[in-house]
């Protein structure tokens, strides 16, 4: 047997002493265990809690197996939202396996839910709107990137709750194909079939009574192919400019992607008889901008519409009490201190007048104190006295020996 790991893997070691030469239906093992509403697969699928790891074995044959390993490696480098690979198990030599002689093993998604969990307790959002949108998304961030998926459906996509949304991700590749650029009739084939296959499940969802009365499988399987041509004429479309709305026009285009989570990777001007024509080349925007960003401020881990959440309120938290103090500060003495440092000695300040007084004084009356009492005592800046042009600055060069 060999076990081809996506480096660095030496979190998954453990996986090795597991019985690779059975088939995956008989396996044995205390590390074993059941997932709740999980989706349909059409292979066996099995779950290994292992090392405090999660783990997700798919057996099917070598070559689909080989090729979704490669495939999800692929989405990975591009930051495509899928589960993440670990390896591939071949030559598993001993019983006899048939076709599917190979077992495939992903990393399960963390805090992930399945489509039926959704409907079943969608904690105040409106499951077909939260799951459609996030399917759409998906689908359009693939077919950006040149993969074509060949069997999108809520089955193999997991959801994420980010910040009152669903996020999707990829679970199934093995039907998916990398091409440099996906032609029209591909993309269109590739929605067909998720509607097709959306339909079904929704039907089966029906059936078990956890659809709401009042929502019809066709009328949203249809949706799912409506939303898909609206976002991708949203993000592909031509238009025309005049020279004189030129610059906000685009500025207006280009902000409107990165809110729906877009980039332009190229930006054409073409001269008609009519205006120029605005050609804009997207791609899918780096993914956890905002998620590293909150990261490195605080320390706080969490995913990108959460993350972008924080930073509004941080920023909010900025014009509500930073703003107003730095904006007290008085004309002859903004250049003592950086206003940083005058911000975090407001704040020193108010802490020793609340401890005096034995209350909370607030953060306007020590700023009024501390522009009194304190700033006025830090050191003059390095300037020619009486200058009433710009501010002429001291080199120390000429001022040393």
């Amino acid at each position: 047997m060999r076990f081809v790991f996506t480096p660095p893997a030496d979190h998954a070691a453990g996986l090795i002493t597991l019985p690779w030469r059975e088939p995956l239906a008989e396996w044995r093992d205390e590390r074993l265990v059941e997932i709740r509403q999980r989706g349909i697969s059409r292979h066996v699928v099995r779950f290994v809690y292992d090392d405090g790891t999660l783990y997700a074995l798919k057996e099917l044959s070598e070559r689909l197996a080989r090729r979704e390993y490669r495939l999800l490696r692929a989405l990975a480098e591009l930051g495509i939202p899928a589960v993440e690979v670990v390896g591939v198990a071949v030559d598993r030599d001993g019983l006899e396996h048939g076709d599917e002689d190979a077992i495939l093993v992903t990393k399960f998604l963390s805090y992930a839910t399945t489509y039926r969990a959704v409907f079943s307790n969608p904690r105040g959002l409106q499951p077909t709107d939260g799951l459609l949108d996030a399917l759409v998304e998906l689908l359009v961030r693939l077919h950006l990137s040149g993969f074509f998926w060949g069997d999108c459906s809520l089955s193999n996509t997991l959801f994420r709750h980010d910040a009152g949304t669903l996020e999707a991700y990829l679970v199934d590749a093995e039907t998916s194909e990398q091409h440099p650029e996906l032609t029209d009739g591909q993309r269109q084939w590739d929605v067909e079939l998720a509607v097709e296959r959306v339909y079904g499940e929704l039907l089966d969802l029906q059936a078990g009574e956890l659809l709401p009365q009042d929502v019809e499988p066709l009328e949203i399987a249809e949706e799912l192919q409506r939303r898909y041509e609206s976002l991708w004429a949203e993000l592909t479309r031509e238009e025309i400019l005049r020279p004189d709305e030129q610059r906000y026009k685009i500025a207006e285009r280009l902000a409107r992607l990165n809110e729906l989570g877009f980039d332009a990777d190229e930006v054409e001007l073409v001269s008609t008889g009519e205006g120029n024509k605005l050609r804009l080349k997207t791609r899918v925007a780096e993914t956890g901008h905002d998620s590293r960003r909150l990261f490195l401020r605080t320390g706080i881990d969490a995913s990108e519409r959460q993350a972008r959440r924080l930073l509004n309120d941080m920023a909010a938290f900025r014009a509500w009490v930073y703003d107003p103090v730095i904006a007290a500060i008085p004309e002859h003495l903004r250049d003592r201190l950086p206003p940083a440092e005058v911000f975090t000695e407001v704040l020193e300040h108010r802490w020793y007048m609340s401890e005096a007084a034995g209350r909370d004084v607030g953060t306007t009356a020590a700023t009024r104190d501390y522009i009194k009492h304190v700033l006025p005592a830090a050191p003059d800046p390095l300037t020619t006295g009486e200058a009433t042009g710009p501010l002429a600055i001291i080199d120390p060069l000429e001022t040393s020996g």
